[in-house]
């Protein structure tokens, strides 16, 4: 079988004319995002080798489930939440205050798949969000079956020995100590058939020298997942992870958009499929590891990193 001839495009999600931007100095935002993420289209090829996209169509698979989803206001939680509803579950997303734009853009998204979206502001770094989250969940929908733990930060340093250890610390309580305190006030709701998926990284198994911090909490998810899931696997509920490679969310330029011209080329000379992937391909891992697809899955990692060589 001969290959593709090359003059074909490599895909058809946007991978060429990515702009350049800067969105450092905060969360960073879906709506900032040039061009736009892809949150609930599928690509599929005909004969010929040309790609076309169509919409994601639910199957019931999550039918009056309800789930919580960390940061999923943007990004990979926003394909998350748009999918987990199509799929028939009901949302609750914990978001930071001025991501409420991204939030309102989720939520309308939610509520055309015929789904309820409650959406709660608050800082998974603090206890008492995490815990809030969780009551005012329960209190809405009057079960959870599903917590997906996906918030999380990252900030570049070049040399370890400039390292902000305060930046250190802010790292770890958002992307792993928060992931402790959501599944304990979680777990107290959630019975046999229940499942929790965590965010970890393509960092975690390959590091990443820019950022030391972040791809430790990585490892550290990726290890508090697999040995969660032995813990609760007596119970029924099954733990499972997801590690994406290089997506084009809001994360990117909020810190590798300095400089700006950084956006053009992100992902293209690094994975042998060319170009970042798109929240969508990585939302629909989660489906997988939460619905009855995943039923016989726990203790383990999805790798969604368009080819990424890994170890573990």
């Amino acid at each position: 079988m001969s290959n593709q001839p090359s003059d074909k495009p490599v895909t058809a999600y946007p991978w060429k004319g990515l702009k350049p931007q800067d969105q450092s100095g905060g969360p960073g935002l879906d709506t900032k995002l040039t061009p736009s993420a892809n949150f609930t289209q599928l690509e599929f090829w005909d004969e010929s080798g040309n790609a076309s996209l169509r919409e994601y169509e639910g199957r019931g698979l999550l039918k009056d489930k309800t789930a919580i989803i960390t940061g999923g206001d943007s990004g990979i939680g926003r394909a998350v939440a748009i999918c987990f509803a199509r799929e028939g579950a009901d949302i609750t997303i914990l978001y930071l205050p001025e991501e409420e734009e991204d939030a309102q853009v989720t939520k309308s998204e939610i509520e055309k798949a015929g789904r309820t979206a409650n959406l709660i502001k608050g800082n998974v770094r603090e206890e008492e969000s995490c815990r809030s989250c969780v009551e005012s969940h329960v209190q809405k929908f009057g079960k959870l079956n599903i917590l997906v733990n996906n918030s999380a930060m990252q900030e570049i340093c070049q040399d370890l020995k400039d390292i902000d250890l305060n930046s250190v610390e802010k790292t770890f309580r958002t992307n792993v100590l928060s992931m402790f305190a959501m599944t304990k006030f979680a777990l107290q709701h959630m019975k046999r058939g229940d499942s929790i998926v965590n965010s970890t990284s393509v960092a975690s198994y390959m590091g990443n020298p820019e950022l030391v911090d972040y791809a430790s909490t990585k490892g550290a998810i990726t290890q508090f997942t697999k040995s969660l899931a032995q813990q609760q696997a007596s119970k029924g509920i099954r733990v499972n992870g997801v590690a994406p490679g290089i997506i084009w969310t809001p994360l990117q330029p909020a810190t590798k958009g300095n400089p700006p011209e950084a956006m053009e080329t992100i992902g293209v000379n690094m994975e042998p499929l060319q170009r970042p992937g798109m929240p969508v391909e990585c939302a629909m891992a989660y489906v997988f590891l939460a619905s009855p697809m995943g039923s016989y899955t726990t203790g383990e990692v999805i790798h969604v990193n368009g080819g990424l060589e890994v170890q573990g």
